[in-house]
């Protein structure tokens, strides 16, 4: 899906734009519609050392987050980059996506994106060694990802 599709509203920090799920299979109208009720994040570029403890303290701030799920390598289980933040509802996530989008946490500048919504085996990365690819996207993901987090620093 494609970036700038814009939700219903004149804020253009709740642009339409998703993780990339390989696994959706319906069609765009139908993605739109989940991504537009949605209350879940995909937050990406983050350490490898940040824990969920401190994605919970920062994103609550936005509202009341109901889950966090801390993406994982395939292969190895460990932190790979990226979490999904589901919030009991869409306003909180909205001001989570309005607030905390291209902010720095755990000396990273974590990006966030709309999700259909978390299920089980999707914390798993879909890059070929099993950890995450699309951070490399962005100007401002850090190539060492696990070397300059506070965890590392203790």
């Amino acid at each position: 899906m494609s970036k700038g599709l814009k939700i219903l509203c004149e804020d253009p920090a709740l642009e339409l734009s998703c993780y990339p799920d390989y696994e959706f299979s319906g069609s765009k109208f139908q993605l739109e519609k989940l991504l537009r009720e949605s209350s879940t994040l995909y937050v990406e570029n983050l350490s490898f050392y940040t824990t969920e403890e401190q994605i919970y303290e920062l994103f609550s701030r936005c509202g009341d987050v109901r889950n966090v799920f801390m993406g994982l390598d395939k292969t190895t289980k460990t932190a790979c980059g990226f979490c999904f933040v589901e919030y009991y509802n869409r306003a909180d996530a909205e001001n989570a996506m309005r607030f905390l989008n291209r902010t720095c946490l755990d000396e990273h500048i974590i990006h966030t994106d709309w999700d259909i919504g978390f299920r089980e085996g999707r914390q798993y990365g879909h890059g070929v060694s099993g950890s995450q690819v699309t951070g490399k996207f962005h100007e401002d993901s850090h190539p060492g990802r696990g070397g300059f987090g506070r965890q590392a620093q203790i």
